[in-house]
Parts: C-alpha cells; structure tokens; sequence
C-alpha cells in the first residue's frame, strides 16, 4: 500500500473508533442531566440512583473519548502536514475555538459535577451537568463547523502571493448550509445513540429483576425521548441529502451508484454488483421518485449521474478520477438508513409497552432492547464513511486532493508503523472501555444516602 492508503487507513480508525464515544457521550450527557433535574425537583431517591448510575458510565466515555480524540488533533501535523500548511488559515480557527471553549468548559464542570455533590448547592450542582452537556454540544459544533468547510468551503479568500485560503469571515462557517443540517443531524444522532445505550442497559437490569421502579423510570425516559428524536432524526438526514446534492453532487450519486442522469429517479433497495467497475448493478426493488425526493425534495428532480459530474469536473479542475468508493456510498446509506428502521420499530414496541403498563415484564423486549445497543454505533459509522469517502478525492471539496495532503517528509514505513502502533493501542483500549462500562452497567444500583445527609461525590 501506498503511503496515501495507508495515511487515509490510519485516519479512518483512529476517527471512526473516537466517533463512537462522541455521540454516546453528547446523548447520555443530556439524559442525565434530565435525569438529574428530575430528582432535584422530586426528590425522588431512585432518580438520584440512576443520576449516579449513568453518570459513571458517562465519565468512562468522556474520558476515552478525550484521549482518543487528541490522537486526532496530532495526526494533522503527523500525516496531513501539507493539508495543515494549506489550510490551516481557516480549518485552524474552529479546532482552537473547540479546545480554547468547548473542551475546558466541559471538562472543568465534570470536574465540578463530579466531586461537588457534597459541597456545591444543589442547584449550582445541577447547573454542572447541564454546563458539561453544553460543553459536549458546542465542542461537536466547533468540529462540525471545519469538517463542513471541507464539504462545502465557504468565508475564505484565496491568498494570491501563496494561494493558500485564508479565512475572511468567519460567521460564514457557522451559517454554512452543510453545517446547519449536519450539525442538527449529528446532534440528534447522538441523542439517540445515548438513548439506546440507557434503554439497553435498563432493559437488562429489569430482565436481571434489580431495582425494577428505578430501571423502569430510565427505560421510560429513554422511549419517550428515543421515538421523536429518531422520527426528527430521519427527517433531517434526508434533507441533508437534499443539501449534498446540491454541493456535492457525485456524493449523491454515488450513494445510488447511479452513473446515467435520471428524471425522475428512483431508489433501489438492494443491489446485485455495483462499484467503480460495474455501471450496470442488478437493483432490486425500485421505488419510483424516491431518489429524486430525496436529492431534490422534488417528484421528478433531475439527478445528475456519475459520468455526468465526471465531465463537469474534468472541464472544471482538469483531468483525473473524481469518482469515489461507489460500494462504500451505496451500502453506507443503506446500513444508516435500514438500521434506523429497526431501532424505530423497537422505540415504538416500547411505547406502546409502556401504554399498556406491560414493560418490566416484556422480556422479550427487553433482549431486543439489549440487542439493538450496537446499532446506532453502526449507523455513524455509516453516516461517517457515507459522509467523508464520498468526498473523495478532494480533501477539502475543490481545493486541495487527498493526495496532495499528507505529509512529504514521512516515509510509508513510518506511517505503516505507526499505523501497527495505534492499532494495538485502540484494540488495548477497546478491551478496557468495554470492561469498565459492561462492568458498570451490570453494577447493581448504590443505596440512596441517608435523609438529610450530604450526596457524596462519585467513587470508582
């Protein structure tokens, strides 16, 4: 493998592995805090429980996700240096922001939240989860904001004494259409991603028969939060793919592995074959107009095909493959899109358990609940991989290629070896995020402290 290969090998583990902490952590933030805020207002002690329960499960992901996520900030400099040189201008501007902003507000107030239960008001107390829910929510922005730039740039001018971008406006970073439907996406992505991961670990403590009065309140909050935030979800995905189609449209394409221009066009569930070398797949069933919906919110919009958005960008940027991974945006769509279904499916058997006062007794449910915990984990890795392969070549969209990105001074065996290096130390990582949070999650709930004695802070 090239050093090119191996580099965008390199980047995609390390990214997708931190991407799995991300949106778990942004979610589960959110409902503890609600969970949090429940009890302050009740007084009710199970709340508080399940506060202590899915806040330590909570900090496991903050704190993997923080030391995965700097890996991320390094490899810039390691692998991607001429991307950094060109344009670290503009793509610069928001990381600092995250890691001046977002990163210290969220990891100060964990702080606060988790050694201030016996020493903070109780409302000064609940302020700090909502501020480190807040500090998970702006620091995706932030992230969003310069990962869209390299969607669809836009506030920036290009230098003519270097021909490096420069940042001109920055506002323009966070009204970029790319932004403000990715971001909301990603937003709600997390929130049921944090959804699952609660009704799946409640689920199991019922089945197990601990706490069912607790365990029952987190699984009702988690339904009743996890069926219209997924329905928003869906809705908002496709609109996205409306806004893609627009800028970028050989990611659409490429999505339907739809090579020809089509008006109306229509949307294959499955298909036989298909790839950068077979223009032909065998599709099984088509629905008609489906595609042109979804592209252009139009009955019959007109798609533009693979070779159409070839030729286009051959006279625009000059000769060569603009074509990406058809394989990867066919069926990346498809995972994302299918698995929502399902995790909905089960959202509404829950909801409709619960209205018949049958859920703690529903075991079936309660395994599929079980089940389904690592869907969403698939379907953002899917978005991700829908999302940046279709990109390429460009490393940032009619800029810069991927191939004029990484770094000239670094030997393939270097990158080959650090590539050995960061897998070994993830699958290490793996092992023990995974034990501590199944060991956390199976834990049975803390007693509740004593009437009129101080919440002490949280012990591992």
């Amino acid at each position: 493998m090239s050093q090119l290969d191996l580099a965008r090998l390199q980047f995609a583990m390390t990214s997708i592995y931190h991407f799995l902490f991300v949106p778990v952590t942004i979610g589960l933030g959110f409902l503890t805090a609600l969970l949090q805020t429940a009890w302050h207002r009740t007084g009710r002690p199970e709340l508080l429980q399940l506060t202590r329960f899915f806040g330590t499960i909570l900090v496991i992901g903050i704190a993997v996700g923080v030391v995965t996520g700097l890996v991320q900030e390094f490899q810039f400099g390691m692998d991607w240096s001429a991307y950094a040189r060109t344009v670290g201008d503009v793509f610069g501007a928001p990381l600092a922001m995250e890691g001046l902003a977002a990163f210290f507000l969220e990891s100060t107030f964990l702080g606060l939240w988790l050694f201030g239960w016996d020493r903070l008001p109780e409302r000064v107390h609940l302020a700090t989860i909502w501020m480190v829910a807040l500090g998970g929510v702006l620091s995706a922005a932030f992230i969003m904001a310069a990962n869209s730039w390299m969607q669809h740039p836009v506030g920036y001018t290009i230098d003519p004494s270097t021909g490096r971008p420069e940042l001109n406006d920055i506002w323009k970073l966070f009204t970029n259409p790319v932004f403000l439907r990715g971001y909301l996406h990603v937003l709600l992505a997390s929130l049921v991603t944090g959804c699952v991961v609660m009704l799946a670990v409640s689920a199991w403590q019922l089945r197990k028969g601990t706490a069912p009065l607790a365990f029952h309140a987190s699984a009702r909050l988690a339904l009743t939060v996890l069926v219209p935030v997924i329905m928003v979800a869906m809705l908002v995905g496709s609109e996205l793919g409306v806004t893609e189609g627009k800028y970028q449209p050989m990611k659409i394409a490429a999505a339907e592995a739809q090579w020809d221009t089509c008006q109306p066009c229509s949307f294959s569930l499955f298909q036989i074959g298909g790839g950068k070398n077979d223009e032909t797949p065998t599709k099984i069933i088509e629905i008609p107009h489906l595609l042109s919906l979804l592209a252009t919110n139009h009955w019959n919009g007109q798609v533009l095909g693979l070779n159409a958005v070839q030729s286009q960008y051959e006279q625009q940027y000059g000769p060569g493959d603009y074509v990406p991974n058809v394989f990867i945006q066919y069926w990346s769509m498809r995972v994302m899109a299918y698995l929502a279904v399902v995790v909905l499916l089960v959202g509404l058997w829950g909801i409709w358990l619960l209205w018949r006062k049958r859920l703690s007794s529903a075991k079936w449910f309660c395994r599929a609940a079980v089940w389904i915990s690592p869907l969403p984990f698939l379907m953002n890795t899917a978005g991700w991989l829908l999302t940046e392969s279709g990109r390429q070549p460009w490393i940032v969209q009619g800029i810069q290629l991927t191939g004029n990105g990484v770094s000239p001074s670094v030997s393939t065996a270097t990158v080959a070896a650090s590539l050995i290096a960061f897998f070994l130390l993830y699958a290490v990582l793996a092992v023990v995020a995974a034990f501590l949070i199944t060991r956390y999650a199976r834990k049975e709930l803390a007693p509740p402290p004593a009437e009129d004695t101080p919440v002490p802070a949280l012990s591992y």
